[in-house]
């Protein structure tokens, strides 16, 4: 019991409960005295404490020490003197500022980049250091987004820390060595078993979060551990070989394994559940920068290493992992999931199957697992199809990107190695918005998944079908930079595949996946088109330029791919970046087809406390591939929410964790990623 108040304290965490206590008051994660605080009135004794956040200091490019530096630099100082007021930055001690944000910013309507902080300020070190700072500390006042105070710093916890102190304080509450009220001990009440499907973001995050907390849990994989997962992708680049189960989209880590391994999302940086996530990575041996980092990514040699670390702390807490496993089926009865039906995936479809018994059911498979869907359509799960986005891919010599974005401080980019990130850029671009009479022309048109010092990959999982993506590794050191280029599409353009109910979304796709492939004349051929050409609807009898796609490049007619009104508002976007980005429009510029999927095509009901499905008991879908989630981030933090409302309904966990960690973001019955 020391131990955990000890933890508690270190953590900023509430006490254990004490026998007799009731545990449904232990929360886990940070206190909540740091939110939402006033300062101390001004000149105050109190103000000889806690801890005042600094926002938007902004460093001129030429005087930073460059995008790997996270310390507090003379120029920083300069930056948090004219915050505080104080005349001298020179005299500031270092040790009294922490950086816990480091952006960069080359907006043209800037003077010059700059690199912007948030830096946080200790108090009582400031004053032991320094105390001639004491009058200008007196004065400071909170100011809207650049001035926060907060009575103690804001500290995340990485989830198996917190988890772990959760249970220090409450092993008696877990379910596991029950007694009767006159003290006698009965027999240890059996472990609930779940099944996780998918050990993507969402499954990995769930299988944790229930795996701590006593569970018997079984993950269940269709694809190849990482290892195996890389040869086959190298098969693939190499020899044109596709594994139909083990590819860019399956196997552990899931579709964002291989890709830029962004860490950033919608839902809210600075949120805990965000950071529980973030510090979690770390602890799994993502690099500690990432945590500091305006826009964070791993890039997939960093992944790689971060997943087999996850899989050994899983396997050790007693989950039973299962690679090469498809679930086909689920076992249901009385309205109610009762297990899972599943075969050896390296096998072909109609092999012997294994029926496996579990209590519950996590469903946190991927966007592509377009089987699982037609199966849950023949249980009747309530799905549904939702808006996503289809478009192309462009490419260009990343030389270009970065001349265009940073003019002459292109040259300190050094193939990500330099003082200055590799450039990338974001685009958004609406078209008919608030036309209530015709609501199918209501569209916008974005760049998706930017993959700065990338390569552009296969991503199909059927050799008739053609989908691409984009990845890239840490340091972003290729010579292309690609983005996804897409134009959102609805309800409205299903309605020729509406005879396929809630997967029209699905068919849809298909519908381009296999015009891609024809255009491309089969092999993985990708079928590709001049930007130039594209927005002059001709097919050039000229060379195309180079492409970072191994598997080759075939001119082709891409304005012809899609119906024309999704062509058409592709096209006037690109000349409205050109307006802003002028260069953008080149004859080094490549567009490869084709970009399908971005999000899930559909989002299976469920319900938004308990994360169990809407139609059918014990099913709990979740993740991108259930339509609630987009990218690696937003996933994990979904999975955690589910584990933990799952271990609530199993009776593992008593605590409250919205009360630390925040409310899931719900916008009309659905959490919005």
């Amino acid at each position: 019991m020391a131990l955990a108040a000890a933890a508690a304290s270190v953590l900023h965490l509430p006490p254990p409960c004490l026998p007799g206590s009731n545990p449904s008051r232990l929360s886990l994660g940070l206190t909540n005295a740091a939110r939402g605080a006033a300062a101390p009135e001004e000149g105050s004794a109190a103000r000889e404490a806690g801890y005042w956040r600094l926002s938007k200091l902004a460093v001129p490019a030429r005087d930073d020490p460059g995008k790997d530096f996270a310390g507090v630099s003379p120029p920083l100082l300069q930056a948090i003197a004219k915050a505080l007021k104080f005349p001298v930055s020179s005299m500031l001690p270092e040790e009294a500022f922490s950086v816990t944000r480091k952006s960069f910013d080359a907006r043209k309507i800037l003077k010059e980049p700059q690199f912007v902080y948030t830096v946080d300020v200790d108090v009582k070190k400031l004053l032991d250091l320094e105390p001639r700072t004491w009058d200008f500390i007196a004065r400071l006042e909170p100011k809207l987004g650049t001035i926060e105070y907060m009575p103690d710093e804001k500290i995340a916890s990485d989830l198996v820390s917190m988890l772990n102190v959760y249970k220090q304080g409450s092993d008696g509450e877990l379910g596991i060595n029950d007694t009767v009220n006159n003290g006698s001990i009965c027999s240890p009440r059996k472990k609930p078993r779940v099944a996780v499907v998918g050990s993507g973001p969402s499954g990995l995050f769930a299988s944790l979060v229930l795996g701590e907390l006593g569970a018997e849990v079984t993950l269940i994989e269709r694809g190849q551990p990482v290892e195996q997962r890389g040869r086959d992708i190298g098969a693939l680049a190499v020899r044109r070989i596709l594994h139909s189960e083990s590819n860019f989209c399956f196997g552990e880590g899931g579709a964002g394994t291989w890709s830029d391994g962004k860490l950033v999302t919608r839902i809210g940086r600075n949120t805990d559940g965000v950071q529980a996530v973030m510090k979690t990575f770390v602890q799994f041996g993502g690099p500690p920068n990432i945590l500091v980092d305006g826009k964070p990514h791993l890039g997939t040699d960093k992944l790689v290493p971060l997943l087999r670390n996850f899989r050994h702390h899983l396997k050790e807490l007693g989950v039973n992992i299962r690679f090469n496993t498809r679930v086909d089926d689920l076992v249901v009865e009385g309205g109610q999931v009762k297990g899972v039906v599943v075969s050896d995936s390296r096998l072909q479809l109609g092999s012997p199957n294994q029926t496996l018994s579990f209590d519950a059911v996590v469903l946190a498979v991927g966007h592509s697992a377009r089987d699982t869907y037609s199966m849950l359509l023949r249980h009747n799960v309530d799905m549904h199809p939702k808006s996503f986005a289809v478009g192309l891919r462009i490419e260009h010599p990343q030389e270009l990107i970065n001349d265009i974005q940073y003019s002459e401080l292109a040259a300190e980019v050094h193939k990500g190695r330099g003082r200055i990130p590799v450039a990338d850029y974001k685009i958004v671009k609406s078209f008919g918005e608030g036309d209530a009479e015709l609501p199918e022309q209501n569209r916008s048109c974005y760049s998706f998944c930017m993959c700065p010092g990338g390569q552009v990959v296969l991503t199909s999982t059927n050799p008739s079908e053609l989908c691409i993506n984009g990845m890239s590794f840490s340091r972003r050191a290729s010579k292309w930079a690609n983005s996804a280029f897409v134009a959102t599409v609805s309800s409205h353009d299903f309605r020729p595949f509406e005879s396929h109910g809630s997967l029209a979304g699905v068919e849809f796709q298909r519908e381009f996946e296999r015009r891609a492939a024809t255009m491309g004349g089969g092999n993985f051929v990708v079928p590709a088109q001049c930007v130039t050409d594209f927005l002059s609807n001709r097919l050039s009898v000229t060379t195309l330029p180079p492409s970072s796609y191994r598997l080759g490049v075939r001119p082709s007619k891409l304005h012809e791919l899609f119906p024309l009104h999704i062509t058409e508002v592709l096209q006037q976007s690109i000349i409205m970046i050109e307006e802003e980005m002028p260069g953008f429009v080149s004859s080094e510029a490549l567009l490869h087809g084709v970009e399908t999927r971005t999000s899930s095509p559909l989002q299976i009901s469920r319900n938004t406390s308990t994360y169990e499905s809407t139609s059918l008991r014990g099913l709990y879908p979740i993740g991108e591939g259930a339509g609630y989630a987009g990218g690696i981030l937003s996933a994990s933090v979904d999975g955690m929410y589910c584990g933990f409302a799952l271990a609530k309904q199993l009776s593992l966990f008593h605590g409250d964790i919205e009360s630390t960690l925040g409310k899931a973001q719900k916008h009309k019955g659905f959490v919005k990623y």
